[in-house]
């Protein structure tokens, strides 16, 4: 297995365990592998700035969802209940 396999599988495993710190990590430790073209390490670094960002959009949409319930129920019907 090449060296960009072994990273591949390290992102995969990143990707899969969807913990940004661990993310994070592997995006600086890509940042200074010189075994890798620039373009496989952007390549992989793109994934993980994706992920990242998705997250933190579903974090923020998730922490939203019980207000924005509560706010539809309180107001249900145009009254407050």
């Amino acid at each position: 297995m090449s060296h960009f396999d072994d990273v591949k599988v390290q992102v995969d495993a990143a990707l899969q365990e969807n913990v940004i710190a661990h993310m994070n990590e592997l995006l600086v430790a890509l940042s200074d592998d010189d075994q890798l073209s620039r373009e496989q390490r952007y390549q992989q670094q793109q994934r993980l700035r994706v992920a990242v960002a998705h997250h933190g959009k579903s974090e923020r949409e998730d922490a939203r969802a019980p207000e924005d319930e509560r706010r539809e129920h309180l107001t249900r019907g145009g009254k407050i209940a």
